[in-house]
């Protein structure tokens, strides 16, 4: 008989508060941990700590751990060298080199006074005192973890198409954290802070995902009887892969990991996730029978227009020739997402 988990959560996280009249309430940067895993990013790591370092005087407190998973360039050299700078900065070693085994080890050899864990990506630079923000919504909310929104922006013309379609419906399917501007208590979202108990709780990340770990952890924190809360005060900006071969590998990872998800828990597929895969066999099955009958292209024709039709309404609104690659990041997105999906599925849960 499978055994449910009720998650505890400590008496200054119980209250159960409206989301749009929170408590005001300041968290000690001596109860904050930040975790930051890392593999090779001496491009990044540097501005991304500093981003996170600077502001509130609270952060002098606050604990910042970058896990690494074995860099071969220099990023540890230059993490050694910044805490001269910032004696609260610590460099451990993750051997298993996922971050879902960097952030799980940090949680678990944190000091007892660390109640609240902020997760960052090292190829990221953060607005100002966004860790103690992260922090302060915890605390106001009552809640077991806090998500917030990501913007996307690009640099070269594929990746400011990608941005521009990624947080439509039509390139993430209207998830509430892509660009979403409304908080609310969500299912998932893009992990910024924990309560590090209940985070521990739930047993952490799993170690066998190497990717969606964080939405299969936010299925375990709900069903355990924990609170995710989407404050879209708190944003992040990123920028979206580059080329189109580096977003299909994206996506494919991201299939086989919504894949694993649902079947670890016995879960349906939501209407949005349905729609990418049913569209991929829509048009192999219309290519199939298209030398037999020529309605077989109608399928594969509705969907090439309708991604047309993305392109040319993404060129006017921006009124750049780059929206013209919209269409072919999204479809880039549907088609790898779903190849990967039916991979997993047709492999089950093995690796």
């Amino acid at each position: 008989m499978a055994m449910k988990m009720t998650l505890v959560l400590d008496a200054p996280f119980v209250e159960l508060r409206t989301v749009n009249t929170p408590p005001a309430r300041m968290i000690a940067g001596a109860d904050v941990l930040v975790v930051v895993p890392v593999l090779n990013e001496e491009a990044h790591i540097e501005a991304c700590l500093r981003s996170l370092m600077t502001g509130d005087v609270r952060l002098r407190d606050t604990e910042v751990v970058v896990a690494d998973g074995g860099s071969t360039d220099r990023t540890r050299v230059i993490v050694e060298e910044l805490r001269d700078e910032f004696p609260n900065l610590r460099l451990i070693n993750n051997s298993k080199r996922l971050q879902s085994a960097a952030v799980n080890l940090a949680a678990r050899e944190a000091a007892p006074a660390r109640r609240i864990m902020v997760r960052c990506d090292a190829h990221a630079i953060y607005p100002a005192n966004y860790v103690m923000k992260v922090a302060d919504a915890l605390g106001s909310r009552g809640v077991a973890s806090v998500v917030v929104p990501m913007d996307a922006v690009g640099k070269t013309c594929f990746q400011k198409a990608n941005a521009w379609i990624v947080d439509t419906p039509l390139g993430s399917g209207g998830s509430a954290h892509r660009g979403g501007r409304k908080s609310m208590y969500v299912n998932h979202g893009h992990h910024a802070g924990f309560d590090l108990k209940s985070f521990l709780q739930v047993g952490g990340y799993d170690e066998t995902f190497s990717h969606n770990e964080d939405a299969e952890f936010d299925t375990r924190l709900v069903e355990a009887g924990g609170q995710i809360f989407l404050d879209a005060d708190i944003r992040l900006v990123y920028l979206p892969r580059a080329t189109m071969r580096s977003l299909a590998r994206q996506y494919f990872n991201y299939g086989k990991g919504r894949a694993r998800t649902l079947m670890k828990h016995g879960e349906k597929p939501r209407l949005r996730q349905l729609i990418p895969p049913a569209t991929l066999a829509a048009c192999v099955l219309g290519f199939v029978i298209a030398p037999f009958n020529a309605w077989g292209l109608l399928l594969p024709g509705i969907y090439l227009a309708a991604l047309a039709a993305a392109s040319l309404l993404v060129t006017v609104r921006y009124a750049s020739l780059c929206g013209l690659m919209a269409g072919p990041a999204s479809a880039t997105m549907h088609m790898s997402w779903s190849a990967g999906f039916f991979r997993q599925i047709l492999k089950g849960q093995r690796l």
